[in-house]
């Protein structure tokens, strides 16, 4: 149903009905406010605009305020504009609800003049209907408030891990496999290079392996989700580019998906590790983290180590310790700060691992736009 729009008259057509009701010519009207006849004659045929200081004056001698003037020619010089039919407010709309910008510049979402084309690539990337629907996306979120539902950048991050997950073609999952690659995987905590087979090994055993560049705000350090219910996929952020934290945060997610964490509600969504509490995490958070730090550096051995030495901790002894165990001095850095609260110690053996690991892995980001 067409909602009848009312016809909107220049101010100048009132301004003659005020004359003509009071009885004046244009030029005593002129008079009354200083102004020239010629002015008050371009008024009414409608040739000039009523600015601020004229509003004034005719308020004034007409006793109506100005703002009855300022608001008819506000209102008839909107009437002339060109409607927009509603497009500026549907893209708005896109912009309110997706992080629209970061999107495009990521090459997920193609740049286009037509509102229609950038609606349609918003509903089919996040697998939706309309814009106003729910993305489908069950979740089971890992973060200071629990029970709080992903964020849209999240939502993104996750539907784009997710879509890269998807076009990978490798074998059926086992968890026996996985738990026999376990040992392959230890034996690459070494040195940073070693990461670039990390993939190749998580392939073999059907687990799919993708890293997504994480997107400023949404705190992502790693997910677990489920293609099917036997289709598992750990994707990883490397918002923190660092040999310690890419182990811990890898074998975290590798113990969701042996526990089959998320599987019923679709994933396991793991948000800035490193700060989170002890108290503020669940059971299945608590496991996945006791597993990862025991891959990284055995329990007993990081104890007796720390009741050896301190409290002094001196970079030697812990680099002859990380020698003994055949892990690179970065991992037991890691290990350390977490258990002492001290993040700050010994931080230039946290060298980076990004560039290996892309090297292999399905990667997208950081100038590179893996085309789905």
């Amino acid at each position: 149903m067409n909602t009848p729009v009312a016809e909107v008259f220049p101010p100048g057509e009132f301004l003659r009905e005020e004359l003509e009701a009071r009885g004046w010519s244009q030029t005593e009207l002129a008079e009354i406010i200083g102004r020239p006849v010629r002015l008050i004659n371009e008024l009414i045929a409608g040739k000039k605009a009523i600015t601020p200081e004229t509003a004034i004056q005719l308020g004034d001698s007409l006793g109506t305020g100005p703002e009855v003037w300022m608001n008819l020619e506000s209102q008839y010089q909107l009437s002339k504009v060109r409607p927009t039919d509603g497009l500026i407010a549907r893209r708005a709309k896109l912009y309110e609800r997706f992080p629209v910008r970061e999107m495009i510049r990521r090459g997920w979402i193609e740049s286009s003049k037509s509102i229609e084309v950038l609606e349609q690539q918003f509903l089919s990337f996040f697998g939706i209907t309309s814009l106003e629907a729910d993305v489908p996306f069950c979740h089971a979120a890992k973060k200071t408030a629990p029970y709080d539902g992903p964020s849209m950048l999240q939502l993104a991050w996750l539907c784009r891990a997710r879509r890269l997950a998807s076009e990978q073609v490798i074998g059926p999952y086992t968890e026996a496999a996985l738990r026999q690659a376990l040992p392959r995987l230890s034996a690459l905590l070494s040195a940073p290079e070693e990461t670039r087979h990390v993939a190749r090994v998580l392939a073999e055993c059907g687990v799919r392996f993708v890293i997504v560049e994480p997107i400023p705000g949404a705190k992502i350090d790693g997910a677990c989700f489920w293609l099917s219910s036997a289709q598992p996929v750990v994707a990883l952020s490397l918002r923190l580019d660092r040999i310690d934290n890419f182990w811990f945060v890898l074998r975290h997610e590798l113990e969701h998906v042996l526990q089959r964490h998320g599987q019923e509600r679709g994933y396991i969504l793991d948000q800035d590790l490193e700060g989170a509490a002890g108290d503020q995490i669940d059971e299945e958070e608590a496991l996945a983290n006791r597993a990862a730090a025991a891959f990284c550096v055995s329990s007993d051995e990081i104890t007796n180590f720390m009741l050896r030495v301190s409290p002094f901790f001196k970079e030697e002894r812990v680099l002859l310790f990380a020698q003994r165990l055949n892990v690179h001095p970065g991992i037991v850095v890691g290990q350390l700060q977490r258990r002492l609260g001290r993040y700050d110690l010994f931080r230039k053996h946290q060298v980076k691992v990004r560039q290996f690991i892309t090297s292999s892995a399905l990667t997208d980001g950081w100038g590179v736009i893996h085309t789905v």
